[in-house]
């Protein structure tokens, strides 16, 4: 799940600039239950979580086994996939994201920092090839992501 500003209700306006990326993040919050514990990459994604579970009726919960009923993760991908992506083009950046997408294991820190990747809540995740992906685009030249694992 991407942590992108956007999502926020105080960024909402009658043009929703991410009105697709929003209904797949709703759709995937709204199947976690009413109990849901954060593991986000910052306090931006934080916020953007936060907002979310509380657009669908539920609740964060702070801690693993206080009752959670699912786990929401985060992050973004890349943030140098175009010219106008927030980091400028990174020719780097596409098989960065496409290495993402076979496996959140043995990112390479450095990297994911050089192209502003939000990876350090994807830790113990299994592949995305083992959840159904409900978004999978890069708008504005950030990667997100948009899965729910059963």
């Amino acid at each position: 799940m991407p942590g992108v500003p956007a999502l926020l209700p105080s960024y909402a306006s009658l043009d929703d600039p991410v009105a697709e990326l929003r209904a797949a993040c709703l759709e995937v919050v709204a199947g976690l239950g009413p109990r849901v514990r954060v593991r986000a990459s910052g306090p931006s994604a934080a916020r953007v979580a936060a907002a979310l579970v509380e657009a669908v009726g539920a609740a964060v919960v702070d801690d693993a086994g206080t009752g959670e009923t699912g786990v929401l993760v985060v992050g973004n991908g890349s943030a140098k996939r175009t010219e106008k992506a927030p980091g400028h083009f990174d020719p780097r950046a596409e098989e960065f994201d496409a290495a993402l997408r076979r496996t959140f294991a043995g990112i390479d820190a450095d990297l994911a920092a050089e192209l502003w990747a939000d990876t350090g809540c994807l830790g113990g995740l299994p592949p995305l090839a083992e959840a159904t992906v409900l978004y999978d685009d890069a708008p504005f030249g950030v990667q997100y992501w948009v899965a729910l694992w059963a």
